[in-house]
């Protein structure tokens, strides 16, 4: 019996629904209810013992282990990690069969922590804020109630006391929570130029950083609650936009309790085995997790082309507005008959439907970011981000606007399906990093004429080997003729440095690349000179681009103005 992660829960997660602590335990013996059954008598011995009484407790099994959470104060994340950790060291010595350890000093301990972290003004603003249905935010230093424009935001060893905050002016911003495996990142940029279209400055969150209007604040995977807070205690931010990643959801919970809308643009296989989340199924509900910001007022957005996202629909109390890039789709006709509301592509164009009412918002091929209607996975994303739009009550002519113009310009959505034509040849840059992404990624180039076509691809070591593999088998669907493994040394997450582009290397090899056509680069700025290298006039460059895409853009921009030509030597 292992610890696996002992975190804060600092909003609504897959166990609780507001602020605790999670334990992952990892279970020699596959006795799961025993080991609950001692956590729970342990812990709940302690909470007595320290005045939390009324606390939770809350357990979920996992394959070869199980996640553990108490509830706990706001004010009070630390103790619970303690208290939960004491309880599972107690649990785990009566399971052995050996000595408990001492109550007392567990008891000590935990009070010590309770003491260390006691705030009452905190806690009395928390309780307020949500009195009042208003964000609480709290975190790098700084405590804010409402957000946006009309946030107040306070260091956090400066707080007010009860009675002196004028409640009258605080507000909050229309917010938007966006996850899915695939299409977060292009449907967070869109909504935000739909919003921006209408006249409003937007907050956005993403795993490329952080943007408020046309200013980046941060660089960087900023889908979690740290990029959250970031926008929301912004006071220009008139809406936000969040990209709300799996991971930031079973590290820390939901950014935010409350939202206007939620989008949920797919569940495919990635990241499975992580935080004790073994399944497609488990996925799914992580990803609708968001559910529990929307309240009675909130919309859903969700793909009515995913059967588990389907399936999982019929347990939703939220309105949802579904997406579809089937016409025929019987989810859909069966919502627009109970007067629901739809978006969806039919005969080449994007179409809003509200009961029987139809309406045309733009032809599909006038949408840049979907190559002429050949990147479906990128129609997917117009409909997903059209759809949540219409939940926020943004007009038709902005959001018809942003559809036709989003994407011309590389910058608005950089490093997502990218098409470039440089020195001859042409260049896919995409962020692709799981099978799903890119089957879609594939599927594109595999419609653009080329001479020879070359893969970059990599991959973050927190996959299993078969998931690696599994990535490597979807890229040669392309047949290319030359193919190049990176290393990603910001996402190696306990694996050795060569580790995984030997997996890559190895399974490329086993579907018939001849070795010769291989090659390893390392680092990922390597590997896109060594694809430009190999590069011809009339080359395609399929390039995965994940952690080095500002050095990436700006290596291109470099050749485009020396006039490079690919078989041209590259400048130092």
């Amino acid at each position: 019996m292992s610890v696996l992660d002992s975190r804060r829960l600092t909003g609504p997660g897959l166990m609780l629904d507001g602020p605790g602590a999670v334990l992952d335990v990892r279970l020699e013996q596959p006795d799961t209810d025993r080991a609950i059954a001692a956590w729970q008598k342990a812990a709940t011995r302690l909470l007595q013992a320290v005045g939390w009484e009324d606390e939770k407790l809350a357990s979920r099994p996992f394959a070869g282990g199980v996640s553990l959470a108490v509830s706990a104060p706001i004010d009070g994340l630390y103790a619970a990690t303690e208290l939960n950790e004491r309880a599972w060291a107690a649990a785990a010595a009566e399971l052995r069969g050996e000595k408990v350890p001492d109550f007392r000093a567990a008891v000590a301990s935990v009070l010590d922590e309770i003491k260390h972290e006691e705030n009452p003004l905190l806690v009395h603003l928390w309780n307020e804020a949500r009195s009042r249905r208003l964000t609480f935010l709290s975190g790098e230093e700084l405590v804010s109630v409402g957000s946006g424009r009309a946030a107040m935001v306070w260091p956090a060893e400066a707080l007010p006391e009860p009675g002196a905050v004028d409640w009258t002016g605080v507000r909050d911003v229309p917010i938007t929570l966006v996850t899915g495996s695939n299409g977060k990142t292009t449907v967070v940029r869109l909504l935000a130029a739909m919003v921006e279209a209408g006249g409003e400055t937007t907050g956005v969150t993403s795993t490329d950083g952080v943007t408020v209007g046309a200013t980046v604040l941060e660089e960087g995977d900023f889908a979690g609650p740290s990029g959250a807070r970031m926008v929301l205690r912004h006071p220009q931010v008139q809406a936000a936009i969040l990209e709300t990643a799996r991971g930031g959801i079973l590290r820390r919970g939901l950014p935010v309790d409350r939202a206007e809308v939620a989008v949920i643009t797919n569940v495919a296989d990635d990241h499975l085995g992580e935080f004790g989340v073994e399944s497609l199924a488990e996925l799914a509900d992580t990803k609708l997790l968001v559910t529990k910001a929307l309240g009675d007022t909130g919309t859903l957005v969700l793909n009515a082309d995913d059967p588990l996202l389907v399936e999982r629909s019929r347990h939703i109390k939220a309105r949802i507005v579904w997406f579809s890039l089937d016409p025929a789709s019987e989810v859909v006709a069966q919502h627009l008959k109970s007067g629901g509301t739809a978006v969806f592509a039919d005969q080449g164009n994007i179409v809003l439907a509200e009961g029987k009412h139809r309406g045309t918002l733009a032809p599909v091929a006038e949408v840049p970011i979907t190559f002429k209607g050949i990147a479906r996975h990128n129609i997917a994303n117009a409909l997903a981000a059209t759809a949540a739009g219409v939940a926020l009550d943004i007009e038709i002519g902005p959001l018809t606007r942003a559809l036709r113009s989003f994407g011309r310009d590389l910058e608005d959505n950089p490093g997502r399906a990218n098409l470039l034509e440089l020195g001859g040849a042409r260049i896919l840059l995409d962020f692709a990093h799981n099978p799903h992404g890119m089957s879609a990624l594939v599927a594109v180039a595999q419609t653009l004429p080329a001479e020879r076509r070359l893969v970059l691809v990599g991959q973050a070591g927190d996959r299993s080997d078969e998931a690696i593999r599994a990535l490597a088998r979807v890229a040669w669907e392309l047949q290319p003729e030359h193919v190049v493994v990176k290393d990603m040394e910001a996402y190696l997450r306990g694996r050795a440095p060569g580790e995984v582009p030997g997996l890559l290397a190895d399974e490329f090899t086993r579907l018939g690349a001849p070795e010769e056509s291989i090659s390893r680069s390392g680092p990922e700025i390597a590997g896109v000179r060594r694809a430009l290298e190999w590069a011809r006039p009339g080359d395609l460059l399929v390039l995965t681009v994940h952690q080095d895409r500002r050095a990436v853009l700006d290596l291109l921009d470099q050749l485009t103005a020396a006039e490079w030509r690919a078989g041209d030597p590259l400048p130092n």
